[in-house]
């Protein structure tokens, strides 16, 4: 049975080994200028106007969440669309729920003012 295994194995080491070589080989080899500017911080290529640990406003989280949300149903319907001749109308009325239930969210969110900037 572990035999079965042997050629992961060997393409692990090698792969491994070939990682390392090259990466000792670029930095052996590769140009090494530094100077002030490639030292500095970067921060959208100026300094930074106020202290880097600033409390950011909970809209972002809640925008992000709700990127993520319908990024994520995006997600299910592509494969629910190129198998629904095989689940028929079963699959039609478990996507239709899930994306009610989605909608139902969304207005939630909506009314709630979660979207809201001001």
């Amino acid at each position: 049975m572990l035999t079965e295994y042997f050629p992961i194995l060997i393409f692990l080491i090698i792969a491994s080994g070939l990682g390392l070589v090259l990466l000792t080989v670029g930095g052996i080899l590769g140009p090494r200028r530094p100077n002030s500017e490639k030292l500095s911080p970067y921060e959208c290529g100026f300094e930074a106007f106020e202290d880097t640990r600033m409390k950011f406003d909970v809209r972002f989280y809640l925008v992000a969440i709700l990127f993520i949300i319908f990024d994520l149903e995006i997600a299910f319907l592509f494969p629910w669309a190129v198998a629904l001749d095989t689940i028929g109308m079963t699959g039609l009325i478990a996507m239709a729920i899930f994306l009610g239930i989605l909608v139902v969210g969304f207005i939630y969110e909506w009314k709630k003012g979660a979207l809201e900037w001001e």
